[in-house]
């Protein structure tokens, strides 16, 4: 596939653009043209628990997940950097700690369009100058499709200069990409949030949500990329569910009608100063006079509508998945699933993300690698979102970036538990966080402190700061440390 230059190319519709800055030439060629060079496949999925059935939630339906771990390595205390969207994806394609905003991402983009000439380079970009072809599609970085403007479409505004061949929004009914990230189903775009439902089952095929339209251009992409044996791929795919609105089609639904659903662990609102908020992003929407922290019923109805959105999900990976068998790739590609960050589904009497409890930072991780020694294996070793970049990086035979702040999994990968050093992983969001095996602190720009016993039953609902000023030092101490050198 020769390379390409797209200037302000639309490709499907005018949400979909090429990145403006692709020209930007390889820095060094491929090994070969046979495939020495492992291509990857990056699945994100937007406000993912690890609440799925390999992760221990037996009444959720995911078997394409499922799957995909048997045949990889899960991590299970895997933990992102923010608990918000655009920060965290700040992390996962930056390699780095970096500010707290959604709008992280063009910070940095702007200061590219400046000249600035100390801004670390992202995965893709870092890929590209290694000789891969880059292509997104769908929510990868904070907008799906990457563009800024008042409808996330504008080319001239890109979220990640340098970095991609192909930066890609399928929206269709939706019109733009501002349109599909809170669409429902056959075109309904949030005008008014407290208008749309905040969760709906229509009876509808895939394509009448935006990530059925998503899966068939990151398919119809893959089958592209496949096709050119020239150079390895790095694509990247972003589905928009399980975030709000709870919508997705009405066979999704069906596991769950009569599913009998675990209690909610720690469902009170938490004394003293905390990251709690109101759930603001959920309870905007229509939700027809009801709150479900105090209507069980509702609380129950929610979470089902959450389940089918997780579901609806699995069936999208497992399609892509299916695409890449088909493709003959499969051998020859490293599959990455990741989760933005948590969701609280009443915890702490939350429904959201955005605190720095557990429930919002701790989210799903698994890495399909051909070339991995172990495989089907569960890791209870404490990784973050920054040691993406990095384990990219070895597994495809890439120099790793000076830049990176994470450090490579893949001994982990290859059974050797004791391999890496890390002990801990760093949040950040209205305050900062550590969270080791057994504590999780939480600091305060004001000076307070929350201390938390992950080996007590109390876990994260009984503050012991006061009564353990030694571990908090030790922990304050660890956290300015690795936020020192934070962008």
């Amino acid at each position: 596939m020769a390379a390409m230059v797209l200037h302000h190319l639309f490709i499907l519709s005018s949400c979909n653009a090429a990145d403006r800055n692709s020209t930007t030439p390889s820095a060094v060629p491929v090994l070969n043209a046979s495939g020495e060079r492992k291509n990857v496949l990056l699945i994100c999925v937007d406000d993912l628990r690890p609440e799925l059935k390999c992760f221990g939630a037996d009444y959720i339906h995911s078997p394409n997940i499922d799957a995909l771990a048997k045949v990889g390595t899960r991590f299970r205390r895997h933990y992102v950097q923010a608990p918000t969207c655009g920060a965290s994806r700040y992390a996962l394609l930056t390699g780095r700690y970096g500010p707290s905003s959604n709008g992280a991402l063009f910070s940095r983009a702007a200061k590219i369009e400046k000249g600035a000439s100390d801004v670390a380079p992202s995965m893709p970009a870092w890929l590209k100058q290694h000789g891969y072809t880059t292509v997104s599609v769908g929510k990868v970085s904070h907008h799906p499709g990457g563009r800024g403007g008042a409808d996330w479409n504008d080319t001239a505004k890109p979220e990640m200069p340098l970095s991609w061949d192909r930066h890609l929004m399928p929206c269709g009914p939706w019109q733009h990409p501002r349109g599909a990230m809170h669409g429902l189903a056959n075109g309904e775009i949030r005008i008014n949030s407290g208008k749309m439902d905040v969760f709906q089952s229509h009876a509808g095929d895939d394509e009448s949500y935006p990530d059925g339209l998503i899966l068939n251009q990151a398919k119809t992409e893959l089958k592209q990329l496949s096709a050119d044996d020239s150079k390895p791929f790095f694509l990247a795919v972003g589905f928009i569910r399980p975030h709000l609105p709870f919508g997705a089609p009405a066979k999704y639904m069906q596991p769950y009608r009569d599913t009998s659903l675990p209690a909610i662990e720690n469902p009170g609102k938490p004394s003293g100063t905390t990251t709690w908020h109101r759930s603001g992003e959920f309870m905007k929407y229509n939700r027809w006079d009801r709150n479900p922290n105090d209507d069980a019923e509702f609380a129950i109805k929610c979470r089902q509508h959450y389940a089918a959105c997780v579901t609806y999900a699995d069936e999208m990976v497992g399609q892509l998945m299916a695409e890449l068998k088909t493709s003959g790739q499969a051998d020859n590609t490293i599959v990455i699933l990741w989760g933005d960050h948590g969701w609280h589904l009443g915890e702490h009497s939350i429904w959201g993300k955005h605190a720095l409890f557990e429930e919002s930072l701790h989210s799903p991780l698994i890495v399909c690698a051909p070339q991995a020694s172990q495989s089907g294996q569960a890791v209870d070793q404490i990784v973050e979102t920054l040691d993406v970049f990095p384990t990219v990086c070895e597994l495809c035979n890439v120099p790793a970036a000076k830049t990176m702040q994470g450090e490579s999994l893949v001994a982990l990968l290859n059974g050797d538990a004791k391999a890496t050093t890390h002990q801990s992983a760093v949040s950040y969001s209205k305050a900062t966080t550590i969270r080791t095996n057994r504590y999780r602190l939480i600091q305060h720009a004001k000076g307070h402190i929350e201390l938390y016993d992950h080996h007590s039953d109390a876990k994260e609902t009984v503050n012991i700061a006061d009564q353990s000023p030694d571990v908090v030092a030790a922990l304050q101490k660890q956290l300015k440390q690795r936020l020192a050198d934070r962008d």
